[in-house]
C-alpha cells in the first residue's frame, strides 16, 4: 500500500495541536478509503510551551506517530529536515502546524500524485492575513520573481506533495535554504492548483518579520546570482563612472578650468583609486560565486533509472 509521509515542525502549537490531531485522523480515514497509508513525523523545534507534552499524548493515541525533538530552536526548515530523515513513504510533504493549510486538500493533491504528477503544489490565490502581511508577502514573492527565480509561483506555496525521487536531494540541501524553493528549482514540472490560505485561529504566529526577512536573503543568497551580478553590474558602472570623473578633472586642469592648488591630483588619484576598487569587488565577488556553486549540495540531475517493471505509483 502506498504511504504518504507528512512532517510537521511544531513551534509554540500547544493551541492548535488538538484541532490538527482531529483534522488528520480524518485525513488518514479518507486516505485509507482510497488505499493509501499515512506515516506522521512530528518535529518540536524546541517549543517552551505544551506542545511536546501534548505531542506525547498523541502518540499514545496512535503510537505509529513519529515524535522527534529539538533541545533547543532551530527554525522551521532545520526541523523539516530533521524529519526527512524519517521519512520512509512513497511521497511526502511538509505541513505546518497551524492549520492554516488544510490537510483535506493533502487528499486530492496525492489522487494527482497516484496519476503520475511527480510534483503537485498548492499555490496561495487569497489568504486571510492581516493588510500589512498580505503586502509584505505580495513584495516578497514578486521579489523572488525577479531576483531568483522567474518562474516561480506568484503566490507562493509551503503545500506540495512530492515523489521519493526528491528526498535525497532535499537531504543534502544546505543550512538556511527555503526547502520549497529548493524543491522547485530541480526543475521538475509541477501540477500547480490554487487555494485559499485561512485565518490562524490558534495561538499567535511566531514568524516575526525580522524572520521573514533574514529567511528572504538567505534564499536570495543561496539560490541566484543575480544579487550579486546586481551588485557586480554597479560596481563596475560606480568604477567607470569614477574614471571619467578622473579624465574630465585632468582635462579641466590642462584646459585651466581648474584653479585651486592640488585638486586635480587629489581628486584624479581618488576617482582612479575608487574606480578601481569597485571593479575589484566586482571581480571578487564574481569569483566568490563560482567557489559557492562548487561547494553547494544542489543536485545537477535528478535521474530516474528506467526499468520493464512498471513504477511503483502506477497502476494502484
Amino acid at each position: 500500500m502506498p504511504i504518504l509521509s507528512i512532517v510537521i515542525p511544531v513551534y509554540f502549537n500547544e493551541a492548535s495541536l488538538p484541532s490538527l490531531e482531529i483534522a488528520l485522523n480524518a485525513l488518514e480515514t479518507d486516505l485509507a478509503s482510497k488505499g493509501l497509508g499515512l506515516e506522521l513525523i512530528f518535529v518540536n523545534d524546541g517549543s517552551r510551551d505544551r506542545s511536546l507534552e501534548i505531542l506525547r499524548e498523541m502518540q499514545l493515541r496512535r503510537p505509529v506517530n513519529i515524535v522527534l525533538n529539538h533541545l533547543a530552536n532551530r527554525g522551521s526548515m532545520s526541523a523539516i529536515q530533521t524529519g526527512l530523515v524519517r521519512v520512509t513513504g512513497d511521497c511526502f510533504t511538509f505541513l505546518a502546524a497551524d492549520l492554516q493549510d488544510p490537510p483535506e486538500m493533502l487528499v486530492e493533491m496525492v489522487e494527482h500524485w497516484r496519476g503520475g504528477d511527480r510534483f503537485v503544489v498548492r499555490t496561495r490565490s487569497s489568504r486571510s492575513d492581516p493588510t500589512l502581511s498580505q503586502f509584505f508577502a505580495w513584495l516578497n514573492y514578486r521579489l523572488v520573481r525577479l531576483l531568483i527565480m522567474p518562474t516561480y509561483p506568484i503566490g507562493g506555496f509551503d503545500m506540495a506533495i512530492m515523489d521519493r525521487a526528491f528526498l535525497p536531494h532535499l537531504l543534502r540541501c544546505g543550512y538556511n535554504k527555503n526547502l520549497a524553493m529548493f524543491a522547485w528549482s530541480l526543475g521538475i514540472p509541477a501540477r500547480i492548483m490554487s487555494y485559499h490560505r485561512r485565518e490562524r485561529e490558534h495561538g499567535t504566529s511566531m514568524w516575526t518579520f525580522r524572520k521573514k526577512v533574514n529567511y528572504f536573503i538567505d534564499s536570495s543568497i543561496g539560490f541566484s546570482v543575480r544579487p550579486m551580478r546586481l551588485a557586480s553590474s554597479l560596481g563596475f558602472i560606480i568604477a567607470f563612472a569614477c574614471f571619467c570623473y578622473t579624465v574630465i578633472v585632468v582635462t579641466g586642469k590642462l584646459l585651466g578650468w581648474i584653479h585651486v592648488p592640488g585638486f586635480t591630483a587629489l581628486a584624479a588619484m581618488l576617482g582612479f583609486l575608487n574606480g578601481c576598487a569597485f571593479m575589484f569587488l566586482g571581480l571578487l565577488g564574481e569569483y566568490t560565486w563560482r567557489i559557492y556553486q562548487e561547494m553547494d549540495r544542489h543536485a545537477d540531475a535528478v535521474v530516474e533509472e528506467i526499468s520493464t517493471e512498471p513504477a511503483k505509483n502506477d497502476g494502484l
